[in-house]
């Protein structure tokens, strides 16, 4: 089997582990046949989980792990557990057993171990944390969603790339478009940073998918396919976002439970509503991915059951399936070329003319 098939799935990470983690696995065994998962954890506890599902015992291996990672713990400590179900899962991917780590665990503990284990890509300065979200227009992707509050103009110029590359491996677009989240569309707004990680992008391998600065209300209505921001700012959008659906959701309740009619409503309105909670449904956008590193690493919310960890594992096949890491080389290497041709020409015109000799009179 190709490695890129192959995941290290930490079993103990997560809310209701280790059973949500083995029953979506078994969900993920059915939609990718050809998969393969070395599993980590207390085999005592995982073993006759296993032993009971349909498919997945057929497509893993087990190796136990004697320590666990609580959700609670620093990473400090963390990082000194060499036995861990997730210390061991990302050594996996480090010693080239898997192309890619999935956990529903600590998420703190997630990043020191995969940044310390993995290392980041060469020329990539920081990570980040790319998810999907629905909008009016199909479903973006959007980044950096907690990892980064200090960056620079290059830090966003990144990102744009790796979201760009996320965008076309998990959502199947040939050329998302992508915009850089701002206080205004105009080129004059936000601060020196975001004007100058502008105009990189407009000289940038992308720059005819760039489409420039666009605002909070954007990202809903789905302006781009790939929303780009700092740390800080994409991570209080994202709750907020979150809060939002969640407020709606308990509306949508409350006005179809009002009374006799209210009730007849939502039965006449039923497949509707069905399809209004598919789309809404965040199970559907569960697995943020932390780009940059040497090998997937997929973030899977911890209070997920088995369908919403399934999904990750979707997200991780993808990305892992289209060899991201090989692309964003590539892309750096031609944005490396874009900015020297483009820094080459501006110091040509800088340049003072030079007098033309001319032949002396005689």
């Amino acid at each position: 089997m190709s490695r890129s098939e192959i995941l290290a799935v930490d079993a103990m990470g997560g809310d209701h582990a280790p059973e949500s983690i083995i029953s979506g696995l078994d969900i993920a065994a059915l939609r990718h046949p050809k998969a393969h998962f070395l599993i980590f954890g207390d085999e005592t506890r995982v073993a006759p989980l296993i032993a009971a599902t349909r498919r997945l015992k057929n497509a893993c291996e087990l190796r136990h792990a004697g320590e666990v990672i609580s959700g609670d713990m620093k990473p400090t400590v963390a990082l000194r557990l060499r036995d861990s179900s997730l210390r061991r899962a990302i050594d996996a991917v480090l010693e080239g057993e898997a192309a890619g780590v999935i956990s529903a665990g600590n998420t703190g503990a997630l990043l020191a171990l995969s940044k310390i284990v993995l290392k980041t890509l060469k020329g990539i300065d920081r990570p980040a944390m790319a998810a999907t979200a629905p909008s009016a227009r199909g479903d973006v992707v959007m980044l950096d969603l907690g990892l980064n509050v200090v960056y620079d103009a290059r830090n966003l110029v990144e990102f744009a790339m790796m979201g760009e590359l996320f965008a076309r491996a998990v959502l199947g677009l040939p050329a998302p478009t992508v915009g850089l989240l701002n206080i205004g569309s105009e080129e004059g707004k936000g601060d020196e940073t975001l004007r100058h990680a502008a105009a990189m992008l407009r000289e940038s391998p992308i720059s005819k998918q760039f489409k420039g600065f666009i605002e909070g209300h954007d990202i809903a209505a789905g302006t781009v396919d790939v929303i780009v921001t700092d740390g800080f700012t994409g991570n209080v959008a994202l709750k907020t976002g979150e809060g939002a659906l969640k407020f709606v959701g308990g509306l949508i309740k409350q006005v179809y439970s009002a009374g006799p009619l209210a009730k007849l409503s939502k039965l006449l309105a039923r497949g509707s509503l069905l399809r209004l909670k598919e789309t809404l449904d965040p199970r559907r956008y569960n697995g943020a991915v932390l780009l940059g590193l040497n090998g997937v690493v997929v973030k899977s919310h911890g209070g997920t059951d088995a369908l919403g960890f399934a999904h990750a594992i979707d997200v991780a096949l993808d990305m892992t399936g289209n060899d991201f890491n090989s692309r964003i080389a590539e892309w750096l290497a031609a944005m490396d070329r874009a900015l020297l041709s483009s820094e080459s020409a501006a110091a040509a015109a800088d340049a003072p003319s030079q007098p033309v000799a001319t032949q002396p009179d005689v």
